[in-house]
């Protein structure tokens, strides 16, 4: 069956507006051009256009879209597996969002008594749905699986006082490092203050710490962009300047 792009966007519950950008940037072309100059879509464009909502839907930016669709490596078949295994992710964390949200209603209503632990693990799972659809490939690639497993099974582990312990030293590590930066000087006392309480950090969410990896994360924090607009959003320049206080701190740089 063909679509118009007005019948494709009403079936599809889009813009017909966005269809034409995604024709403009080469995401999704229409099948052809019939005689009144109006874009046709096809079965393989509905397809591909259900590829791409899902992959919208998990967050997934329009730019890497494109490079994963258009790739001729790529696989509907697989990729509609991964979207259902995502899927099934976020309805477990959706189910249990929704479970700490019934029992806190209940204990308000004073139906029921609830732990602290209890109040915190939607959250925590969260936390780590969260962490995994933004840095999770490239987490995985660097350090490997097992240990992101380890350490998604310590932060589910934490409790109430640990959490709010690990919080706060994160405030700590960004505070003392802002100070440190005023200095200009990585490898002064305070900026090796702030060194030494960014491995304590990490400590708390790491199975287990070395050098080595406190290194590779600090350079991480330069290499990827997402992690330098993290830092440089409080003062451009520190995460470049936490990457040198840590190698020094770590004796990685030598």
């Amino acid at each position: 069956m063909e679509y118009t792009v007005q019948k494709l966007g009403k079936m599809a519950g889009i813009s017909t507006r966005t269809l034409r950008y995604y024709d403009e940037i080469g995401i999704l072309k229409p099948a052809r051009i019939n005689s009144s100059g109006y874009r046709i879509y096809g079965p393989q464009e509905v397809d591909r256009l259900q590829q791409i909502l899902f992959y919208r839907e998990l967050g997934v930016s329009l730019e890497n879209i494109k490079d994963i669709v258009t790739s001729p490596a790529f696989d509907g078949s697989a990729a509609l597996k991964e979207h259902h295994e995502k899927l099934l992710e976020k309805r477990g964390q959706l189910d249990l969002l929704i479970a700490n949200v019934e029992k806190t209603i209940a204990l308000t209503e004073g139906r029921i008594k609830m732990a602290d632990k209890e109040k915190f693990e939607g959250f925590k799972q969260k936390l780590i749905d969260d962490n995994e659809k933004q840095y999770g490939k490239e987490i995985r690639e660097k350090y490997g699986k097992d240990a992101v497993e380890k350490s998604n099974s310590k932060l589910k582990g934490m409790s109430q006082e640990q959490y709010a312990a690990a919080e706060k030293l994160g405030a700590d590590v960004m505070e003392t490092l802002k100070d440190a930066f005023a200095t200009g000087d990585p490898a002064g006392e305070l900026a090796q203050k702030a060194a030494d309480l960014h491995r304590q950090w990490l400590s708390f969410w790491w199975d287990s710490y070395t050098k080595e990896a406190h290194a590779g994360v600090a350079q991480m924090y330069v290499d990827d962009e997402r992690f330098t607009a993290y830092y440089d959003i409080e003062q451009p320049g520190l995460a470049v300047f936490l990457r040198d206080a840590v190698m020094i701190y770590t004796g990685m740089g030598q």
